[in-house]
C-alpha cells in the first residue's frame, strides 16, 4: 500500500525552534530525507562534465531536497517564510532558522536560571489533582531540558514527593520507605499517587471495608494504639466496637484530639517523625491468633504512624533476609536495628495471608503493621 503524502502532519513552526526542530528532524529522519539537511548537496559547477552515473544521484539528491524544501515551506507561515532570503537548500533554509530563533548560549542560561526557579518555587495547591500538578512539573521541566539542562527523573521524583500537598503525607513516608527514588521512574510515582487519591474521593460507604476484621473470640479487644481512632457515639465512648453506624465525624485525632479526621490524616503531622511507639499500657488495636502459642507474642498493632511492616518474632518469617540492615526511629527519638527483611505468614479464621516487606527488628515490644504499607498496596483499613 503506497503512503498518501497528503495526510502527511507537519510540524507548525510557532517560534520555539528547540520544540519544533526536534518534531521536523524525527518526520524527516522517519522519510530517509535528514541526511539532506545535515549535510546538504552542492550544485557541479558544469553538469557537462558528469557521467550518466553522476547524473542520476545528482536528480536524486535535487528531489530528496527538493522534498524537504517542501515539508519546510508547510511548516513557516508567511511572516517567517519572507525573512528567509536565501532559499536554495533545504540545508540553508534550516541553518537559517536555527541562527534567527534557537537563541545563543546568554539566552539560554538566563531562560535556565528562570525556569530552576520556577521549578524549586513550585508546589502542589489545595485542591489540585495530582494529574494537573505532574503536568505543570513535567512542563517545566521539558522546557529546561530544551535549554540545556539535564533533568533526570530522580529530580522530578524528589521535587514532587517533597511538593506534594498534606493529605500525601502519609503515602510519601511509605514511598520512601518501601521504594528505590533513585530508581524510580515520574510515570511510575503518578501511577501511585493517582491510585490513592482515586482512594481519597471514593464515597465515605465505602470506608466500612476492612482488610483485617478484629474477632473477639480470639481475646483482641480494640483499643487506643498510636494510629488509633477513638469514636464518641451518642451512646457514649465508641473504642472500635460496632462498626454498622461508622461516622468519620466522631473519629477523635490522636496527634490533635480534634474531630473528624484520623491522624495519618492530621495537618499537625510531623513528617520526621517517620515512626511511633506504642506505650506499654496502650491496648492493641487488633489480636490474630496464628495457633496454639500465646496470643500475646502473635498479636499485631496496626498503626498509621509507622511507615513499614515490623515484626519481633523470627519464627513468624516464612522468608528472611538477615543481610539487610537498617535503622528505625521512634516517636521517642530512640533507635532501634532492623535485623532483616522478609515475609511474614499466618492464618486468620482458616486462610492463609502473607504480609511481604516485613522488618525483623528483635527489639520492639510488640508486632507492627503498617496503615501506609496495606493502603498503597491497594487495601483500605478502618
Amino acid at each position: 500500500m503506497s503512503e498518501d503524502k497528503s495526510l502527511i502532519k507537519v510540524p507548525k513552526f510557532e517560534g520555539h525552534y528547540d520544540h519544533w526542530s526536534e518534531l521536523m528532524a524525527n518526520m524527516l529522519r522517519a522519510k530517509g530525507l535528514w541526511g539532506m539537511v545535515e549535510r546538504g548537496f552542492v550544485e557541479p559547477l558544469d553538469e557537462s562534465l558528469l557521467n550518466e552515473d553522476q547524473r542520476t544521484l545528482l536528480n536524486e539528491a535535487r528531489m530528496q531536497d527538493c522534498q524537504v524544501k517542501h515539508y519546510l515551506f508547510q511548516a513557516l507561515d508567511r511572516c517567517v517564510f519572507e525573512q528567509i532570503l536565501d532559499r536554495s537548500t533545504s540545508k540553508i533554509v534550516w541553518e537559517s532558522l536555527k541562527k534567527k530563533y534557537s537563541g545563543n548560549d546568554k539566552v539560554k542560561k538566563a531562560m535556565r536560571n528562570s525556569l530552576k526557579r520556577e521549578f524549586e518555587l513550585a508546589e502542589m495547591n489545595r485542591g489540585e489533582t495530582v494529574e494537573n500538578y505532574f503536568g505543570r512539573i513535567t512542563a517545566i521541566a521539558n522546557k529546561l531540558r530544551s535549554n540545556g539542562e539535564e533533568m533526570k527523573d530522580n529530580v522530578i521524583v524528589e521535587k514532587i514527593l517533597r511538593t506534594l500537598s498534606d493529605r500525601f503525607t502519609y503515602v510519601v513516608v511509605s514511598i520512601e520507605e518501601s521504594h528505590d527514588i533513585e530508581e524510580m521512574t515520574v510515570d511510575e510515582l503518578q501511577g501511585i499517587l493517582s491510585l490513592h487519591e482515586k482512594k481519597f474521593d471514593r464515597p465515605r460507604k465505602e470506608e466500612s471495608d476492612q482488610v483485617l476484621q478484629v474477632d473477639d473470640k480470639y481475646g483482641g479487644r480494640p483499643g487506643r494504639g498510636r494510629g488509633n481512632y477513638r469514636g464518641r457515639g451518642r451512646g457514649g465512648t465508641n473504642r472500635g466496637g460496632g462498626r454498622s453506624n461508622f461516622n468519620k465525624s466522631t473519629v477523635e485525632c490522636y496527634k490533635c484530639h480534634k474531630l473528624g479526621h484520623f491522624q495519618y490524616e492530621c495537618p499537625m503531622w510531623n513528617r520526621e517523625v517517620n515512626y511511633t511507639v506504642e506505650e506499654e499500657e496502650d491496648e492493641l488495636l487488633l489480636m490474630a491468633k496464628t495457633g496454639d502459642d500465646n496470643i500475646k507474642q502473635n498479636s499485631c498493632s496496626i498503626d498509621s504512624g509507622c511507615s513499614n511492616h515490623m515484626c519481633r518474632e523470627e519464627r513468624m518469617f516464612s522468608t528472611l533476609d538477615k543481610n539487610y540492615t537498617h535503622i528505625v526511629k521512634l516517636g521517642n527519638n530512640d533507635k532501634l536495628q532492623v535485623m532483616g527483611k522478609g515475609n511474614v505468614r499466618f492464618s486468620l479464621k482458616g486462610t492463609s495471608y502473607t504480609i511481604f516487606e516485613v522488618y525483623f527488628v528483635p527489639d520492639l515490644k510488640s508486632n507492627l503493621l503498617s496503615v501506609g504499607q496495606f493502603q498503597e498496596k491497594g487495601h483500605n483499613l478502618v
